[in-house]
């Protein structure tokens, strides 16, 4: 539903959309078309067309929504074949090929028309966890190279965790938290802190919201040292998967650790602890603002890290 409302498949009952400057619930069918060509998706299973192959698959966007030539679209096809490692698969049909291929065929058409913005819908979902890493790679590598906004949706930890520059997170139909990766990662709320460790002590139950008397029962069980299965609880900020060595910088990182300086100094004390550690292992020694004590939280602009309860969507 969210990715569905954000390219103008779903409208909602109340709320704007703003892409590009233009509010998709509320702008004609011509201009949402024009808005839709900023898009570039990756879904679930890859939406190829079984019995189409990968070039007819990755060219279907070029020969629906441009006048270009057959050999201008071959030119565009095989160099997006060849950014997402499928060079010499062109031929083979959907079913020819293992689920990492059809992702990145997927990706590939999600790249074709040279978009502002890729969409990703749960990247791991039918793949091992090696084949996830690669894909996650393929992603970070792509984002090196065209400096396009990614936005992924998972439910996958690690992947949450070491992939994206800055992270949301959504509960109870709500945006409850949002901001660079650093901030959420050494987050003490009770929502992130309980999905980044899998743990099920916490407000987030298999109906995806407990009642009170239920987590208190469940904190009954923690105390008393009941094992919940969940991950281990980790400390600090676990390292940002990197480009591949030989890749443009990516330009990203940058503008997420300058985002990071300008609210430093509205984060907790263990906060500001773990991203200096972390800044430090990765080799910025820029001379990071001292931590001057109990600062309000961040609430301007795009990066309000603000934990809302009360407020609910349509």
């Amino acid at each position: 539903m969210f990715l569905k409302s954000l390219i103008g498949l779903l409208r909602p009952e109340r709320g704007s959309i703003y892409i590009d400057g233009t509010d998709i619930t509320t702008c004609s069918n011509k201009e949402l078309y024009e808005i839709r060509k900023l898009f570039g998706v990756l879904f679930q299973d890859g939406a190829l067309f079984g019995s189409m192959n990968l070039f007819d698959n990755v060219a279907f966007p070029l020969r629906e929504h441009t006048k270009k030539s057959e050999s201008e679209i071959k030119q565009i096809v095989m160099e997006k074949l060849e950014l997402t490692g499928l060079l010499g698969a062109e031929g083979k049909l959907p079913g020819e090929i293992s689920g990492g291929m059809r992702k990145r065929a997927g990706l590939a058409r999600a790249l074709v028309l040279d978009p502002q913005i890729i969409l990703v819908d749960e990247p791991d979902s039918g793949l091992d966890p090696v084949r996830t890493t690669y894909l996650s790679q393929l992603l970070i590598d792509i984002n090196a190279q065209i400096d396009a906004t990614i936005l992924i949706v998972t439910h996958n930890i690690n992947l949450a965790r070491s992939v994206p520059d800055n992270i949301g997170m959504l509960f109870r139909r709500q945006l409850v938290m949002f901001g660079p990766r650093e901030v959420l990662l050494t987050s003490e709320e009770p929502v992130v802190k309980q999905f980044l460790n899998g743990r099920m002590v916490g407000p987030i139950g298999m109906s995806e919201e407990k009642d009170e008397a239920q987590m208190a029962r469940e904190q009954a069980l923690a105390d008393a040292g009941h094992y919940d299965n969940g991950t281990e609880d980790v400390e600090g900020i676990i390292p940002q998967m990197k480009a591949t060595p030989g890749m443009p910088v990516r330009q990203a990182v940058e503008r997420r650790r300058r985002r990071v300086l300008e609210i430093m100094h509205t984060l907790p004390h263990s906060a500001q602890v773990a991203i200096r550690e972390s800044m430090e292992e990765n080799g910025d020694t820029q001379v990071l603002p001292a931590y001057t004590g109990n600062a309000p939280q961040y609430q301007g602009g795009t990066y309000d890290t603000t934990v809302r309860h009360d407020t609910t969507n349509g």
